[in-house]
């Protein structure tokens, strides 16, 4: 009767909640070797997310424009199951899949009411190196 209790209490517990959310954040990160794909809520809670190597792609092809495209595309499909439906688009970084990034979102048929970069840019930056001597 013991064992009846125990496992009956394992099921009831740990149940992931679906969430319902209409209107939705993407932050593209591209950098040089990877694009990251974050979907949160307004308030910044992480919804879902994928990147290039999550797409399946390894090496120097993680850094393309097509597997940015593709971890996209994946990461969004998986937002829209949450009812997803208008997104506030944030990009930050310089790397190729930022522009393959914004398309792929646009072309998911979700309204995309703000784009904005927010690639960080240094004010006055590092000391640069002393001068050559030859």
């Amino acid at each position: 009767m013991a064992k009846q209790a125990r496992t009956a209490r394992r099921t009831t517990s740990a149940r992931k909640v679906k969430r319902q959310v209409s209107t939705a954040q993407v932050h593209v990160y591209a950098s040089f070797n990877n694009t990251i794909v974050t979907v949160t809520d307004l308030q910044g809670n992480t919804l879902c997310w994928g990147s290039s190597g999550s797409a399946g792609f390894k090496g120097s092809r993680k850094s393309t424009p097509f597997a940015a495209r593709l971890a996209t595309e994946q990461t969004i499909k998986t937002a829209q199951t949450m009812g997803v439906q208008e997104v506030e688009l944030f990009v930050k970084g310089p790397g190729p899949g930022r522009e393959a990034a914004i398309r792929a979102v646009q072309s998911l048929g979700i309204k995309v009411r703000l784009i904005s970069d927010l690639t960080p840019v240094p004010h006055n930056g590092c000391r640069p190196p002393k001068r050559r001597r030859v």
